[in-house]
C-alpha cells in the first residue's frame, strides 16, 4: 500500500474505501493509470476486508482470482475505490470493487476479487 500511496479512508460493516494517487508511481508509459495499479487496489481492498472478517489465529485469506475491467482513463489526481462484500462464505469471499475519479466521480475501473479462506498452517 505504501509503495503505491494507498490510503484507507473508511471502513464499514460491509465495505472499505481506499484512495490512491495517480502519479509517477501508478502511471503506465502513456501517463495514464496503470491497469496493474488498479488490480493491486482491488486485491488490497479484498484482502483487508476478508482479514477483518476472520479469526486470523485459525484461518487466513489468500487471493484466488482478480478481474478488472478498465472503462475510463485518468492521468492525474486521485482515484477512490469502494469495495463491497458480495459473498462471505465459509471457504470463499467475493468482493466487488468500483474505482472512480475522486474529483468527477467517473468510473475508471470495476473489478472482482475472489478470496479463498484456508486454515492457518
Amino acid at each position: 500500500m505504501q509503495v503505491l500511496g494507498m490510503e484507507c479512508i473508511e471502513i464499514g460493516d460491509d465495505f472499505i474505501r481506499v484512495r490512491m494517487p495517480v502519479d509517477k508511481r501508478t502511471h503506465q508509459p502513456m501517463g495514464l493509470l496503470h491497469g496493474g495499479a488498479s488490480a493491486a487496489l482491488i486485491e488490497t481492498i479484498g484482502s483487508i476486508g476478508s482479514t477483518l472478517l476472520l479469526d486470523l489465529e485459525k484461518e487466513v485469506p489468500v487471493g484466488l482470482e482478480v478481474n478488472a475491467n478498465h472503462v475510463g482513463g485518468i492521468s492525474e489526481g486521485n482515484v477512490v475505490a469502494l469495495g463491497k462484500i458480495v459473498h462471505a462464505g465459509k471457504r470463499t469471499h467475493l468482493w466487488q470493487v468500483n474505482i472512480t475519479n475522486e474529483e468527477t466521480g467517473k468510473l475508471i475501473c470495476t473489478g472482482r476479487l475472489t478470496i479463498m479462506i484456508i486454515p492457518r498452517p
